[in-house]
């Protein structure tokens, strides 16, 4: 009888590694969570006579299944934001590869400082223009 109870044990014991091992996975796992619908608005408001316009595919990259609930939760506050940095951009500021990339890291930035107000702590380690339109 103590025979057969050590080697269930002994064949128990795997398996009880791995489902330890696939929550720590879960843990250091990478996500993107994109923003969806996509981000569309005017911007270039400086009073001109032409209506410009963005339409912004944009993606966050997190880690963790904890990090992806708190960015999702947190979603129409980030949507806010970004619109809100959209808007205030001039025509000159959206038409060089230059300042795209401006623009994407001070989105990241806001991004960020929106989490870390709250959540405690920035969350979002990427932003990414997966398409974005100018008009």
């Amino acid at each position: 009888m103590k025979a057969w109870t050590i080697m269930l044990l002994a064949l128990s014991l795997p398996v009880v590694a791995l489902a330890e091992e696939s929550k720590e996975g879960d843990a250091s796992k990478v996500a993107y969570v994109s923003l969806s619908p996509a981000l569309v608005g005017n911007y270039g408001l400086d009073g001109g006579p032409k209506l410009h316009v963005y339409k912004a595919d944009i993606a966050l990259r997190v880690t963790g299944a904890e990090a992806e609930k708190a960015v999702k939760h947190n979603e129409p506050l980030i949507r806010n934001q970004l619109v809100a940095l959209f808007a205030q951009q001039s025509v000159d500021n959206m038409n060089s590869v230059e300042a795209k990339e401006k623009l994407r890291q001070e989105a990241l930035k806001q991004t960020q400082q929106i989490m870390n107000d709250e959540e405690g702590k920035p969350i979002v380690e990427d932003l990414l223009f997966n398409n974005l339109i100018i008009q």
